[in-house]
């Protein structure tokens, strides 16, 4: 299903997990559920498939170490997330 869609969002480590992501708080309102969602997304030309986890009324994106590596950001950057597909 195609979302086409994008969202701008800081890199954060999160709290519970320690995993490096990004939070999307309207996420609930345009994937439609709050359960998880697999997508396939971009950051900064980078393609990948990853899964929206929920997190308090919103879903986090996990970043794994190779993408940040492929986009050169860390922690405390910004980046444009472009949503592609719900698969």
């Amino acid at each position: 299903m195609t979302i086409a869609t994008s969202f701008t969002a800081e890199i954060t480590r999160d709290k519970n997990s320690g995993w490096t992501c990004v939070a999307w708080p309207e996420s609930v309102g345009v994937l439609g559920t709050g359960k998880s969602v697999k997508v396939a997304a971009a950051i900064h030309g980078h393609e990948f498939q990853a899964t929206f986890l929920p997190i308090g009324g919103m879903h986090m994106l996990p970043l794994r170490a190779a993408i940040l590596k492929a986009i050169k950001k860390q922690v405390g950057d910004t980046v444009e997330v472009s949503l592609e597909d719900r698969l």
